[in-house]
């Protein structure tokens, strides 16, 4: 039931993409998408290493200790429509937008780790998944604010 569930979240994963490339801002889009997969990457694999937090069923198991579906998919596109939806709001409407986005990806989290197989934690809680959600996007979002910023200067 477990790999039904990855790839159904994989298709979903796909069909968000396709949607998100339908708004004008392909660049930062795809930009975006990109940070969020590296910097989320890094993290990632730091807190398997350490033991934290496990995923018992995931894609490419034998190469691959950490979730790449989450990891490079699925956490980037949530990030892309955190962007789109906050790309003309003030820095109180991004804040409340990304403590949104994130109690709904730690909902999921933890709703998983209760319901399947998917994800253990070890020493990991959903408090660090939280945390750690809201500042990864955060800065996301504040980075993608000053290159168009810098963007918008140069030319």
């Amino acid at each position: 039931m477990d790999r039904i569930i990855l790839w159904v979240l994989f298709i979903i994963g796909i069909v968000l993409f396709c949607f998100s490339l339908r708004k004008p801002l392909i660049k930062d889009t795809i930009l975006v998408f990109l940070f969020k997969a590296y910097f989320s990457t890094f993290f990632g694999v730091i807190v398997v290493e350490k033991k934290m937090i496990e995923y018992p069923v995931r894609f490419l198991s034998k190469y691959f200790e950490q979730s790449l579906l989450f990891e490079y998919f699925l956490y980037p596109i949530v990030c892309v429509y955190f962007y789109q939806t906050s790309y003309r709001s003030k820095i109180l409407g991004i804040i409340l937008q990304c403590t949104l986005y994130s109690a709904a990806i730690t909902v999921i989290e933890v709703l998983s780790e209760k319901y399947t197989g998917l994800i253990k934690y070890h020493t990991w809680t959903w408090m660090y998944s939280f945390i750690s959600v809201f500042i990864l996007s955060l800065s996301i979002r504040l980075l993608m604010q000053l290159i168009n910023k810098k963007d918008k200067a140069k030319g």
